[in-house]
């Protein structure tokens, strides 16, 4: 049996974890599998030295070195989204539920209802950031105390005729402001109260969640794309536009990248790098096919991968290519990368594990039996 690669690689502690059906948990260095989870796994958090999964129709926890069972509890539903913070687990079912359970020992804390029904999906569900669960649901966004659910506040931003019929997207931003984006208006809410601060209108509807960057640089501000591709900057105290350029079509709901003073995104086959300051286009990379999940920046390199089977690396200043690898399937998911590494799981039911700066294979080793 052949399975396909689910999410992306996520690395903690000297292990690499990858889902596909099952969790498995490998070196870093070697790729030799530590453990395999006997269930399937469709969603999985790591955190506080445990592997937090859903099957669907359950909740469980493994510790993160071993594999070894901790806890599992039945859920309210099918889980369709999982996320987890300092010790709580946030959890969204079919139907609109959403349930808060203790890290620790699968206790459940809380659960709500009314929450988005629309989109069921893994990057649709709660956000849970500094103790806070972000929920939307009936043309409202809410925010609760993550370890309680008491409701701290709640904004209008429309049902779904007003919001386009595409997600409302959530992202908490530096120096106590929320940003939401609701069809093609983007908002900057007050974090304590929910208060509106000030709200910006595209002429397109924004798939992604706002970037923001804080602080008194000149890359300071909110970032975005809509799904024609043209990717905005905002000043962050008004909201008032600083620049837009077009790049080409873009149905990815992954969140444009700022880093070292640059604004990278992926749009249909290329990559486009722009200066966060003046949008000036500093380069732009043509794959052979769509590029897939979130590009990651380490070390002066960005790294991402495309459905035409190939991993990238390129400069992040100049966009000249390092090296590519070309695997026996699809690039799944974002890559990751830490210590020097750089990790992709691929649709050969392989999880790639490369020199960042050489591109040398460190490991190739199967994620899946077959």
């Amino acid at each position: 049996m052949s399975n396909d690669l689910w999410g992306s690689p996520v690395v903690r502690s000297g292990l690499l974890y990858v889902t596909s059906f099952e969790v498995h948990a490998l070196d870093v260095t070697s790729g030799r599998r530590h453990f395999k989870t006997r269930e399937v796994a469709w969603s999985m958090a790591v955190t506080g030295g445990r592997v937090i999964a859903s099957d669907g129709p359950s909740l469980y926890a493994l510790d993160s070195t071993d594999g070894g069972d901790r806890w599992r509890v039945p859920a309210e539903g099918w889980i369709h989204a999982l996320r987890a913070e300092r010790g709580t687990v946030v959890t969204a079912t079919r139907g609109g539920g959403v349930q808060a359970w203790e890290a620790a020992n699968g206790e459940r804390l809380w659960s709500i209802g009314g929450a988005q029904s629309d989109f069921e999906t893994p990057d649709t569900g709660p956000v849970i950031e500094g103790g806070v669960v972000y929920v939307w649901g009936e043309g409202q966004v809410r925010a609760l105390e993550a370890r309680t659910g008491r409701e701290l506040w709640r904004h209008h931003v429309g049902d779904a005729a007003a919001t386009g019929g595409v997600p409302v997207r959530v992202r908490p931003g530096p120096e106590g402001t929320v940003h939401v984006a609701a069809g093609s208006r983007v908002l900057a809410l007050d974090a304590a109260d929910g208060s509106p601060r000030w709200h910006f209108d595209a002429p397109a509807a924004v798939l992604c969640p706002p970037t923001a960057v804080g602080g008194h640089s000149g890359s300071a501000g909110v970032y975005f794309a809509d799904y024609l591709g043209t990717v905005y900057a905002l000043d962050a105290a008004d909201g008032e536009e600083r620049w837009r350029i077009p790049t080409e079509s873009r149905q990815s709901a992954e969140p444009v990248l700022v880093a070292d003073g640059l604004v990278h995104l992926g749009s249909g086959s290329a990559m486009y790098t722009l200066d966060a300051v003046s949008g000036t286009p500093r380069w732009r990379f043509g794959a052979g096919g769509a590029l897939v999940g979130s590009p990651v920046v380490a070390d002066g390199r960005v790294h991402f991968g495309s459905e035409d089977r190939c991993l990238y690396t390129v400069d992040a200043v100049s966009g000249r290519l390092t090296w590519k690898l070309e695997t026996g399937g699809a690039i799944t998911g974002s890559p990751a990368a830490a210590n020097g590494m750089v990790f992709a799981c691929s649709a050969d039911h392989c999880v790639y594990a490369l020199d960042a700066a050489r591109g040398t294979r460190i490991s190739s080793a199967p994620a899946a039996d077959g």
